[in-house]
């Protein structure tokens, strides 16, 4: 049995510049490390002073702008003893790095051992020689930050964002957007660092290397024929004979196969097996691999060994999804993706970074990944390749999130052509290698915005025949296939994003405000109250997404804006205008005009104002809950360019004998007019008009629009609730609608799969219309959000005598005591309640009553 893969842990880290000695002497155990840094690994510089309270937390408030720029221009010592354990003797003896950045000297007991070069690759290296088994062993790395980090453009009002990235381009496989881009400040130490795990294994003569495993799916999806292909490598002096043994687990009964292998002496073999030579891969009934939405996203284990004699030499597991991607139909020559053979409307987001000091535990992600889930999303592109972690895989895989994965060159305006081509194309093969089995990968683009210099594209494409020949190589994140990018940015009145002029829209975004208590703790409570450069650090100043003109164009569309409780209210408002327009805009001419669109951004790499669906501590705001809406499977809207009402249908089975209730209120709440509509039938992956909306020439200046999709049965399939104006964008007189009491009831569930979950059903007993009533679980004991918190809908608006049930979960661990759930919106109170197992309040915090008057946004004449 091969023992587990051994962590490296206890690291210490010091700045080369204060360490008189060379690799050979700081990795013996006599030298001393006394008054080195405790280091923090996987992490960047950064990360471990931060934790040594060197400097104050960077992405809160200002701090970034007193860190030094000089933390990127020096050198970094880590080092760390470990025990090899006894077990190993006779093995050959591994050392792992999953990622350093951005060049790296390895030493192991005096010798150097190995070197790395780019952040995005792995370095294996054989310490056999340099250790001993049943002893201590000392490691030492020399990590070098990346030789051109450019000149970062500090965020300030007055000067806005700035210009996105610099000379930091040239070094190509990095981070580079942590030179400071428009969503990002300049991150002092370019997050140089030993940013992923470092392992230690042990292993027989024989390695198995390179697995890739794709499948060929019948039409029918009756069966799959799978086929393995991977090398074995001889790493001795001495001729090695075995068997490679596979098992395939995932697909009912276990499926095991076996071949014999004979190795030269240092020599690798090549192996091939597909259902012709190894029947056991052809599978009767496969459980396939689906995009969220459409189905389970199943996935299998394939586990590998190679066994000489009774001893296993080497052993590798990894998932896999069975499915097929085709990227065209016959009626356009637009990127169209279909998983499956079925037709997948692109509906995602755009990551720039999974986070701005590369602090990213599993948990974190995995989190992330099922907020992009709940939101009805399928795709998110991973934008020059900024969050290559093994865990963004995995989570991708495991809610079925298609991956458009890029390599590392921006947009050519924002820095120049990588120079160092072969440290390029190591990175990029080796990210191919690494990830190509995950099913979620669906593209790989080498730029974004820009062609490649032509030399470079055209050994791209060589090489991804080479090592993916499944998959898409698209040269250009904006151009190809009827692919484009370059926003617009900024905040829209909803009907700007029915202006559709690109079939595949890889960026377009919008302002997004979180909630109160997300800004209340991303700065201090000096800065609430103005617009200042605490907030041009945090995104909202001059640039693509207009922060500077943002604040006027709120207060001139709902009117004064009485302090930062009424702004973060008004704003909610705005950001579900905007976010369920953006997908609602492509829902309206789905597969004829439009294939997909992906917001610029789904995910902040910081606490931000703008472009999210939820806050860097992930609390999510309106905009979350508006992609939601939008991308229902099956969903009901009303086209805010046309008026007409539509119904989409996803899925790849007809909707059949439906219909849609129209229901349009004035702003005093009462019924101006409603009418039912028959649907026949909605062919799958299509939308149809149903009819085009009458509202009363004589309804009050704003009214609002509430649709109701239900089947044969009366059951409700999609609702949908528009507030409108008749001069388009004027909503000033929201401010008339008078407070709504709701009713509400919660219960807590046991706890299951470590989670526990609340279910709350909300009643309007008013005669008024309940407007954006946001529910936020808190901890009854300390008052402090739980976070992260999964809700089945939140931002709700209810006509009188609506009532609503939804679903909120949270790990168990974070909700040991009473939860409490705190309520705001644009118009509604609750009664505190004490009684039962769930707390009710109102959230004053949000109420801007409950704070002064500040005018944080002067009016304008």
């Amino acid at each position: 049995m091969l023992q587990a893969p051994l962590t490296l842990s206890g690291w210490q880290m010091q700045d080369a510049a204060k360490v008189n000695a060379a690799g050979a002497t700081v990795s013996s155990r006599a030298f001393s490390a006394a008054g080195w840094y405790a280091a923090t690994v996987p992490g960047t510089v950064l990360t471990t002073l931060v934790d040594n309270k060197v400097y104050p937390e960077p992405l809160y408030g200002e701090n970034m702008r007193a860190i030094p720029e000089s933390l990127n221009k020096t050198s970094w010592w880590y080092r760390t003893e470990f025990s090899v354990p006894a077990s190993n003797k006779g093995k050959l003896i591994w050392l792992h790095f999953a990622g350093i950045n951005y060049s790296a000297e390895i030493y192991v007991n005096g010798a150097q051992v190995g070197s790395m070069r780019g952040a995005f690759i792995r370095g294996d290296f054989d310490i056999t020689s340099a250790v001993k088994p049943g002893s201590k062993a000392t490691l030492a790395v020399l990590i070098h930050p990346q030789p051109h980090p450019g000149i970062p453009h500090e965020h300030t009002v007055a000067l806005g964002i700035g210009k996105n990235g610099g000379d930091t381009a040239i070094d190509g496989p990095t981070f580079l957007s942590t030179i400071g881009w428009d969503w990002l400040p300049a991150i002092r130490d370019r997050d140089t660092g030993i940013w992923l795990p470092v392992t230690i294994t042990a292993t027989g003569p024989a390695i198995i290397k390179d697995t890739f495993i794709t499948s060929d799916i019948a039409d029918s999806h009756k069966t799959a024929d799978l086929k393995i292909a991977t090398a074995i490598e001889n790493a001795s002096a001495k001729p090695v004979s075995g068997n490679l043994v596979g098992t395939i687990e995932g697909q009912g009964a276990p499926i095991s196969f076996s071949t014999p292998v004979t190795l030269s002496p240092n020599s690798t073999v090549p192996i091939t097996l597909d259902s012709t030579s190894m029947p056991q891969l052809h599978i009767e009934n496969p459980k396939l691999w689906w995009p969220n939405g459409y189905g389970d996203p199943h996935l299998s284990k394939l586990t590998l060994r190679f066994v000489v004699g009774k001893a296993v030499s080497q052993e590798q597991s990894q998932n896999f999804g069975i499915r097929k991607v085709e990227y065209q139909v016959a009626d356009s020559e637009n990127l169209t993706l279909s998983v499956n053979g079925v037709r997948i409307f692109a509906r995602g987001g755009n990551w720039g970074l999974d986070e701005g000091m590369k602090r990213i535990p599993q948990e974190r992600i995995d989190a992330q990944f099922r907020m992009h889930a709940l939101a009805n999303l399928n795709i998110i592109r991973n934008w020059v390749g900024q969050s290559t972690s093994p865990d963004f895989y995995d989570a991708a895989d495991k809610y079925g999130i298609l991956l458009w994965d890029e390599f590392f060159q921006p947009n050519p305006g924002d820095g120049p052509n990588v120079t160092d081509i072969p440290t390029y194309l190591a990175n990029v093969t080796d990210k191919v290698v690494r990830y190509r089995n995950h099913p979620s990968i669906v593209v790989w683009c080498a730029r974004n915005e820009g062609y490649p210099p032509k030399e470079l594209d055209d050994t791209l494409k060589g090489l991804m025949v080479k090592l993916d020949p499944t998959r898409l190589y698209q040269s250009n994140s904006a151009d190809g296939r009827g692919v484009s990018s370059h926003g617009p940015y900024y905040w829209r009145s909803p009907r700007f994003f029915y202006y559709i002029t690109e079939a595949f829209k890889t960026e377009t975004g919008s302002v997004s405000v979180p909630t109160i208590e997300s800004i209340q703790g991303m700065m201090p409570q000096k800065d609430w109250e103005t617009i200042n450069d605490d907030w041009a650090q945090h995104d909202m100043a001059r640039g693509a997404q207009r922060g500077d003109e943002y604040p006027f164009m709120l207060a001139k569309r709902y009117g004064h804006i009485r302090n930062l409780a009424d702004f973060v209210r008004k704003a909610q408002l705005a950001n579900y205008e905007a976010f369920r327009a953006m997908y609602e805009g492509r829902n309206a001419d789905m597969f004829h005009s439009t294939t997909g669109i992906l917001t610029w951004m789904s995910h902040p790499a910081q606490p931000s104002f703008v472009w999210q669906l939820y806050h860097y501590d992930l609390d999510p705001n309106a905009s979350l809950y508006a992609a939601k809406k939008a991308a229902e499977s099956i969903h009901v809207q009303l086209n805010e360019s046309t008026n007409a009402i539509q119904i989409v249908n996803n899925l790849p089975e007809t909707l059949n004998n439906a219909s849609v209730t129209a229901t349009i209120y004035d702003l005093e709440s009462k019924v101006s007019g409603t009418k039912t509509y028959p649907v026949a039938s909605v062919a799958p992956s299509t939308v149809a008009k149903v009819e085009q909306l009458n509202v009363n020439p004589h309804i009050t200046a704003v009214y609002f629009v509430k649709l109701d999709l239900t089947d044969s049965n009366g059951k409700l399939l999609s609702t949908n609730f528009y507030w409108h104006n008749v001069a388009q964008d004027d909503f000033t007189s929201l401010v008339t609608l008078p407070k709504t009491r709701l009713n509400v009831t919660a219960t807590r569930a046991a706890v299951a799969n470590d989670e526990t979950s609340i279910h709350v059903t909300i009643t309007n007993t008013t005669q008024t219309i309940a407007l954006m009533t946001h529910l936020q679980l808190h901890d009854a004991a300390t008052g402090k959000r739980v976070l992260p918190a999964f809700y089945s809908d939140n931002y709700l608006s209810l006509v009188p005598g609506e009532s609503r049930t939804i679903t909120v979960t949270a790990a168990a661990k974070n909700l040991t005591g009473k939860p409490l759930l705190m309520f705001d919106g644009y118009n509604i109170t609750v009664d505190d309640s004490t009684n039962g197992d769930v707390g009710i309040a109102l959230n004053q915090n949000a109420q801007p009553e409950h704070w002064p008057a500040t005018n944080i946004v002067p009016d304008q004449q």
